[in-house]
């Protein structure tokens, strides 16, 4: 028996310390991470750079300085401002349907789309997802997340929000970390789903560089619509299926 006390004595502190360590890296590795984040952003701020990625003929003429490295240009860009929320995308995307058209265009602005949804996820994951489930009123839910149909749920919003330009990319790509998602599932459907919404906006993208802010908006809202089509009439046929089936002796 006094062995045994000796032995759990020994056993439980080196559990603890096991722990606490880790919880203790992690909160040390998101406090670097935003301060590194916040330094990126002041940066680009005292720069100048910010401004010119906002102003897309800025950014038009940057980019053609840079010559063969232009399309790399435009996936950090494009990875960053998905990192660094307050960094906005959608101009780094018409730039590049701008100066490279809409099949390379919309080939640069999906890797550097997809890039940067993949290092905000595995930001989430390796930082955040622990401390989430450590909250006993969350765990449900974040069971209840794991299942199999709640994962291809999941990817169903995902690959939908992906198709709204209006819902932010980098909130969804973030929360996604946090949950039990599958990372191939994560990419699967931000890959899909960035795709079309992609080759829209380089497609209009000298349009959307010549036109007023009104005009812009009305035209994403426009893209919003003809990327959900397909989702909106697969519903209403699905819906339509169940009420025959229901009406059937």
């Amino acid at each position: 028996m006094t062995t045994t006390l000796k032995h759990e004595f020994h056993r439980v502190p080196m559990a603890g310390m096991g722990v606490r360590p880790n919880a203790k890296s992690k909160v040390a590795g998101g406090l670097l991470l935003l301060v590194a984040l916040a330094a990126i952003y002041w940066v680009m701020l005292e720069t100048g750079a910010l401004t010119t990625v906002t102003n897309k003929a800025a950014l038009s003429e940057w980019i053609d300085q840079l010559g063969y490295w232009g399309p790399a240009g435009i996936i950090g860009l494009m990875s960053t401002a998905i990192v660094l929320s307050p960094i906005p995308s959608a101009p780094i995307a018409m730039v590049a349907g701008a100066v490279y058209g809409s099949l390379w265009g919309t080939v640069i602005v999906v890797i550097g789309a997809e890039a940067g949804a993949l290092i905000a996820f595995a930001i989430a994951r390796s930082l955040g997802f622990d401390v989430i489930h450590r909250w006993r009123r969350l765990r449900p839910v974040l069971n209840w997340l794991g299942k199999e149909r709640s994962q291809s749920a999941l990817m169903l919003v995902i690959f939908t929000s992906r198709l709204v330009p209006f819902i932010s990319f980098d909130g969804v790509s973030y929360a996604a970390g946090l949950t039990p998602l599958a990372f191939w599932r994560f990419v699967v459907a931000t890959l899909a789903g960035v795709i079309p919404t992609a080759y829209l906006i380089t497609a209009f993208g000298g349009l959307l560089m010549a036109s007023e802010s009104g005009v812009v908006t009305v035209l994403l809202i426009l893209v919003s619509g003809i990327t959900l089509l397909p989702i909106l009439g697969k519903l209403l046929l699905d819906r339509r299926r169940g009420r025959k089936g229901a009406c059937m002796p």
